[in-house]
């Protein structure tokens, strides 16, 4: 095995606190490199680290990490949700957060559901949100 999820991870100490935070590393994980194609191993880490480790980024990490733990949470993926549990924790989601952002991800799956096995009309609906918003 070339290279470990491990040789991502750096000890930081923020405001006081040591927490493992995700780092730009040169090799993929070894879980990309034994799973994805080996001509795409390199861009698809790239593509990772611009979208979850770029400190300039517009979102966080922690946003963007308790983002796809909702998302993980509905595709469903096990693998996902327990990297991305553990990544929210690493950036300093609480426990509070996680389960506001699982929540969300749930209300979303609900009211798709409803929404769509009611085939509610669209334009109708859209004419409802627009005057929500409108309002404020």
């Amino acid at each position: 095995m070339k290279s470990l999820l491990m040789t991502t991870v750096s000890t930081l100490t923020i405001a006081g606190m040591a927490s493992l935070v995700p780092v730009q590393a040169e090799e993929a994980p070894g879980f990309i490199q034994e799973t994805f194609p080996t001509q795409g191993i390199e861009a698809a880490w790239q593509s990772y680290q611009s979208v979850f480790l770029d400190p300039d980024a517009a979102l966080d990490a922690r946003t963007k990490e308790l983002i796809a733990l909702a998302v993980s949470a509905q595709v469903p993926c096990d693998y996902c949700v327990y990297y991305h549990t553990k990544a929210s924790q690493a950036h300093g989601a609480s426990d509070d957060e996680i389960r506001e952002a699982l929540a969300s991800a749930a209300l979303v799956r609900k009211w798709s559901t409803m929404l769509n096995g009611s085939q509610y009309d669209q334009d109708e609906w859209r004419r409802e949100v627009d005057a929500i918003f409108a309002q404020e």
